[in-house]
């Protein structure tokens, strides 16, 4: 039996923890191909380049494993690895593990998720993974046994066409997860704010900031299921269409 090709992104670059925990965990389910940032790419959300060129690299730091760095973002390194780098698409793309939690509306933020959402526009089953610890030597070994059940999962009964999975990892210690729950994505915002400060000719500059502010109280989201110790899974689509209001909006008579 041929074995599964698994292609590996993420938008920490191709030198962080959180991929390198990914791409171990992954290889013992079939043949891994790795293509990543240069550089941190967090917060680029969906973007792709198109007013340069983009370069990839091979790297060598994961040993035999095929991997290559690409100045681009998240979604540019899956479309590099469809169509010049395997010149197929993978049987499964793995994105992350990112480094802090992509819960909530932060998904629309997320290069990590993006990247995921790209494959599942490509009809790929796709994950994203993150987990919730923003500490500088945060360890993503924690949630791999759940991680590996996640994709082995994935792997022997596939995903709903055009979706990919959010999954979200507790900052806890492995044997203080309890488990996973499907959930939904929870309704929280960014109360936007900048700290202007000033360069050393008295120019303005800026830098964004703010706090994460949660609206939602439902026991059945992201948020809440992290909160319990749980990793959440968030089943997650490209269709932004509010289709329970498009009724209403047809009495507008426009």
């Amino acid at each position: 039996m041929q074995q599964k090709l698994i292609l590996i992104t993420n938008d920490d670059s191709i030198n962080s923890n959180g991929i390198s925990a990914l791409v171990h965990i992954a290889k013992q389910y079939g043949e891994v191909v790795v293509v990543a940032p240069d550089k941190a790419q967090s917060g680029m959300g969906h973007a792709i380049t198109i007013n340069h060129p983009l370069r990839l690299s091979p790297s060598y730091i994961f040993g035999d494993i095929k991997a290559f760095s690409c100045s681009g973002t998240p979604v540019d390194c899956v479309k590099l690895a469809i169509y010049e780098v395997l010149h197929r698409k993978p049987d499964l793309l793995l994105s992350g593990i990112n480094h802090g939690e992509n819960t909530s509306t932060n998904v629309l933020y997320s290069g990590t998720m993006s990247a995921a959402i790209e494959g599942a526009m490509e009809g790929i089953p796709s994950i994203g993974f993150s987990l919730a610890d923003y500490a500088h030597d945060a360890d993503f070994t924690q949630g791999s046994e759940w991680i590996s059940k996640i994709i082995k999962k994935v792997l022997d009964s596939n995903l709903p066409l055009n979706t990919c999975l959010n999954v979200n990892i507790p900052k806890l210690k492995k044997q203080e997860i309890k488990g996973t729950r499907i959930c939904k994505q929870a309704h929280a915002f960014w109360s936007d704010r900048f700290d202007k400060r000033l360069d050393q000719f008295g120019n303005p500059y800026y830098w964004l900031t703010g706090d994460f502010t949660e609206v939602d109280k439902r026991e059945d989201t992201d948020l809440a299921v992290l909160k319990e110790g749980y990793i959440s899974i968030v089943p997650t689509h490209f269709d932004l269409t509010n289709h329970a209001v498009i009724g209403n909006l047809k009495s507008f008579n426009l």
